[in-house]
């Protein structure tokens, strides 16, 4: 009888013991599920404006597109509608509402503003050449202008956001050059940024989160605007 009853714990521990690995390994297999969620998020630049144009800093005054930025709009949608994508989003800024309202005419996504990634805020040099801001402000220190640390801030503010909201999701996000050079420098340490490359009107940018990190796919991607000759 006592062997019997031992027996029987030793049974039931068993038991216990093989359900207890089956849930440890089934809690294991969702987290290592949750940790394959990949997000994805092509940011494109916004159309041409006459301000892009003529050289002059845009920053947070509300320029819209010019034909040329319609143009290019369309071409992204044209490029953009072969590939799979979940949901756009856009800065408040008309350049950048417009360029996603023409792609988004290709793709019929939902499409939502997204404040933290509006243009930086350029303070008294908006409006001006490169030649004009030199002669006024040669130490580039313009008045009212948004500090990089604020800057920065937003940016990955809204970066978690988008991720928190829409992980393991495809999303478009339509932003500014100065939006867009900042993150891509925060994310390569330096090596990409407003300093290396020149980023073009309409061009696309992909990150990716996976394995807990943002990792960069392609800057100023412009293939789909060749025809333009722009």
């Amino acid at each position: 009888m006592i062997r019997l009853f031992c027996f029987e714990l030793d049974f039931a521990g068993f038991r216990f013991f093989i359900e207890a690995e089956h849930f440890k390994s089934m809690w294991i297999s969702d987290k290592r599920k949750e940790l394959t969620k990949i997000t994805t998020i092509c940011l494109v630049r916004h159309g041409e404006t006459e301000w892009n144009k003529t050289g002059r800093l845009q920053g947070r005054t509300d320029i819209p597109l010019n034909e040329t930025g319609l143009k290019q709009a369309e071409a992204c949608g044209q490029y953009l509608q072969s590939l799979n994508w979940d949901v756009m989003a856009a800065s408040p800024l008309q350049r950048a509402k417009q360029t996603a309202e023409v792609i988004n005419s290709f793709l019929q996504l939902p499409l939502f503003i997204i404040d933290e990634f509006i243009e930086r805020d350029f303070g008294d040099a908006e409006g001006m050449t490169r030649k004009e801001i030199i002669s006024a402000f040669p130490d580039r220190n313009y008045p009212n202008k948004e500090s990089r640390s604020a800057l920065e801030m937003r940016i990955m503010k809204g970066l978690q956001t988008i991720h928190e909201r829409y992980e393991g999701k495809r999303v478009l996000l339509i932003t500014h050059g100065g939006v867009i050079n900042t993150l891509f420098e925060i994310l390569s340490d330096g090596k990409l940024g407003k300093q290396k490359l020149k980023l073009k009107n309409a061009s696309l940018s992909t990150i990716r989160y996976d394995n807990g990190k943002w990792n960069i796919i392609e800057f100023n991607q412009c293939s789909h605007l060749a025809h333009l000759n722009v």
